[in-house]
C-alpha cells in the first residue's frame, strides 16, 4: 500500500457528511515558526471566508479529516498538492505560499528531493509566478537592505538571514491588503519582519541572545593585542546581555542606532515610528545600560 494513499482526494460521494460549521481548533503545539508563517494566513483567510470544512471538502475533494489536520498543523507535514488546493479555493496568492511551504518543509526535516517531487507533480497552478503588487515590490526594494542588516545581528550573518527575509516579504505579500489598511504600512511590515527574525533567533530565558554579536563589533576590530581583544569581548558581552533584556522597541532602536550606525531619522523611517519616539527609546535604553553597567559607552565602544 502506498504510504501516501490517505493523502489522495476523496470525493464527496464516498464520505458521510460531517457536522457543518464545526469550529476550527487552534494550531497544534509544536508547529514550527516557518510552518506558522503560511498556516496562520491560510487559517485567517479560511475563517474570514465564512466557509466550513465540509464546504472545502465538497469544493476540493479532499477528506474533511485531512483538511482539518492541515488547518491545525497536526499529523504529518502536508504535501503541496492538498495545500495548493486550499490556497486556490481561498484565492490566496499561490507563489508566495508555495515558497513559504517549501521553506517550512525544510524546517520540518523534509528532504529537498521530497519537496521537489511535491512541487513538480502536475497541478492546476499556472507555471508563471504571480506578479506581486507593484507597491509591495517597491517597498521590498526600499527596505530589504535595512531588514537584512537588522536580521544579521540576531542570526550571526548566517545563510539563514536571506531565507528569513524572503519569508518575511512573502508573508507580507500575503497580508498586503491588511498592511495597506493598517494605520501605518511601515510599522505593520516591521512587525512581520521582526516576528520572522525572532522566530529563528536563538533565545535565552525568553529573550533574544546577542552573544554571537560580540564578535562583530567595531571596538573588537580596533583591539590590537590579545589582552585588549579579551577585555573588549568581556565588556561587549556584558553590555549585550543588558540590551537583550530591553523592551522590544528599545532593543530595536539600540540595534539599529548603535550596532548598525543608523541616524535617528533613518531608524524612524525603518520602524515606522516618530523620530521623537526613537530618541526617547534610545534615551531610556542608555539610562538602563548606565544603571546596570555604570558605563557611558555604546555597543561599539564609542563615547555617547
Amino acid at each position: 500500500m502506498n504510504p501516501h494513499d490517505d493523502d489522495a482526494p476523496q470525493h464527496p460521494g464516498g464520505r458521510a457528511p460531517g457536522k457543518p460549521g464545526r469550529k476550527l481548533g487552534p494550531i497544534a503545539d509544536g508547529v514550527g515558526s516557518a510552518h506558522r508563517a503560511w498556516l496562520e494566513p491560510l487559517r485567517e483567510k479560511f475563517l474570514s471566508s465564512g466557509m466550513t470544512i465540509s464546504e472545502l471538502h465538497t469544493r476540493t475533494g479532499w477528506a474533511k479529516s485531512k483538511i482539518s489536520e492541515l488547518l491545525r498543523g497536526t499529523g504529518l507535514y502536508p504535501r503541496w498538492e492538498i495545500t495548493q488546493s486550499l490556497v486556490q479555493e481561498l484565492r490566496i496568492p499561490t507563489w508566495p505560499m508555495r515558497r513559504l511551504w517549501a521553506s517550512a518543509a525544510l524546517e520540518a526535516q523534509k528532504k529537498q528531493d521530497w519537496i521537489d517531487r511535491c512541487i513538480e507533480r502536475p497541478t492546476a497552478v499556472s507555471t508563471s509566478p504571480d506578479v506581486p503588487p507593484i507597491d509591495h515590490q517597491a517597498f521590498k526594494e526600499l527596505q530589504s537592505e535595512f531588514y537584512e542588516s537588522y536580521a544579521d545581528v540576531f542570526l550571526c550573518n548566517s545563510p539563514l538571514t536571506k531565507r528569513v527575509i524572503d519569508d518575511a516579504f512573502d508573508v507580507l505579500e500575503l497580508r498586503w491588503e491588511e498592511a495597506l489598511s493598517s494605520s501605518d504600512v511601515v510599522r505593520f511590515a516591521w512587525s512581520v519582519l521582526r516576528s520572522s527574525v525572532m522566530a529563528r533567533a536563538p533565545h535565552v530565558d525568553g529573550r533574544p541572545d546577542l552573544g554571537a554579536a560580540v564578535f562583530d563589533t567595531v571596538a573588537l576590530e580596533r583591539a590590537v593585542s590579545d589582552e585588549e581583544k579579551f577585555a573588549q569581548l568581556e565588556e561587549s558581552s556584558a553590555l549585550f546581555k543588558v540590551l537583550s533584556r530591553l523592551p522590544d522597541q528599545q532593543l530595536d532602536v539600540m540595534v539599529l542606532r548603535h550596532l548598525r550606525g543608523m541616524p535617528p531619522s533613518m531608524v524612524a523611517d525603518v520602524l515606522g515610528v516618530p523620530i521623537a519616539s526613537v530618541r526617547s527609546d534610545e534615551r531610556h535604553a542608555l539610562h538602563v545600560v548606565e544603571a546596570v553597567l555604570g558605563t557611558e559607552s555604546d555597543p561599539e565602544g564609542n563615547a555617547l
